[in-house]
């Protein structure tokens, strides 16, 4: 699998979540056991293995790590992002200065673990759903200052990514509608899509409806999307012919009661989208480690 590069925004959002990572782990003093055990002039060379089986997201990230610790570490990535391993796999080797080596073990394994794990996650519900029209999306269920390399995580494990924040693509959901309707301003969801068009007008709208009455209402206004909130089977099967009928450019997205053990049937009912926040918020961290005891050699310096 080819994955690009980290985007512009995500290679900013990983160089300050490393920094932070690094403050907290050094203080004010540094890695004191490091430094007061091991020689500057030691060298070393670690690898980086799995000890299961999952799909790798965040080796891109290892550079941005140690660079920030001594420009002289070398990194060779074996398993590209997207990768799928089995226990035993080694992921990257890592040689250079050994304090540095020793110092960046464990901000780097934590967001090897992180991203790994949401990729892996994401990874098992995309495959559940080979062979049909439906892509999986994630959500905004991300973890606090992390969205944007979680994001990434999900499409190293092949998952497509819904918005990214309340800025970048209009969703109207139930809430928006019944507050909009308490304050006596409206209620009607074909007003509610052509406001938002005129608000902002190249965006993409979405409405969320939990009835086949609502989307009838919404399919005469075409939005871009129609998220179908918690419906069964047999109720998304009917909106997709409902769908077909009246306005076949809209695209469908089920959202709600996701898992495992359902996609597969809510994707056979034709949706295009299915969101699901379990791939971020439910994540677990994939198991990888630093096998260290490898001999290693400090190259000759100029």
């Amino acid at each position: 699998m080819s994955l690009p590069d980290l985007t512009d925004a995500e290679r900013a959002s990983a160089e300050y979540l490393v920094d932070l990572a690094m403050t907290e782990d050094l203080g004010t003093r540094g890695d004191v056991t490091t430094e007061a055990l091991v020689a500057e002039s030691e060298w070393g060379v670690v690898d980086l293995v799995a000890r299961e089986t999952g799909t790798i997201a965040g080796g891109v990230l290892l550079p941005i790590v140690f660079a920030k610790l001594d420009g002289r570490v070398r990194i060779q990535i074996d398993v590209p992002e997207g990768g799928r391993v089995v226990r035993g796999v080694r992921v990257a080797r890592i040689e250079g200065p050994l304090r540095a080596l020793l110092t960046g073990e464990r901000t780097a394994l934590n967001f090897l673990l992180r991203l790994s794990g949401i990729a892996t996650q994401t990874r098992l519900f995309v495959d559940r759903v080979a062979g049909t029209c439906a892509g999986i999306f994630d959500t905004r269920k991300t973890l606090p200052g992390w969205r944007l390399l979680d994001k990434y995580a999900v499409r190293a494990g092949g998952g497509k990514n819904h918005r990214i924040g309340l800025y970048d693509q209009i969703l109207i959901k139930d809430n928006h509608l019944a507050g909009w309707h308490a304050s006596g301003a409206g209620h009607s969801i074909p007003e509610a899509i052509r406001r938002a068009r005129t608000a902002a007008p190249g965006m993409i709208v979405e409405v969320e409806v939990d009835t086949l009455e609502q989307l009838r209402a919404a399919l005469s206004a075409h939005p871009d999307i129609i998220l179908l909130d918690n419906m069964n089977t047999e109720t998304l099967s009917q909106s997709v012919a409902l769908r077909n009928t009246l306005a076949p450019e809209v695209e469908l997205e089920a959202s709600g009661g996701v898992s495992l053990a359902t996609v597969s049937a809510i994707a056979r009912t034709g949706v295009e989208r299915i969101s699901v926040g379990a791939v971020t918020h439910s994540a677990t961290a994939l198991d990888l480690a630093f096998d260290w005891g490898i001999d290693g050699h400090r190259p000759n310096d100029p």
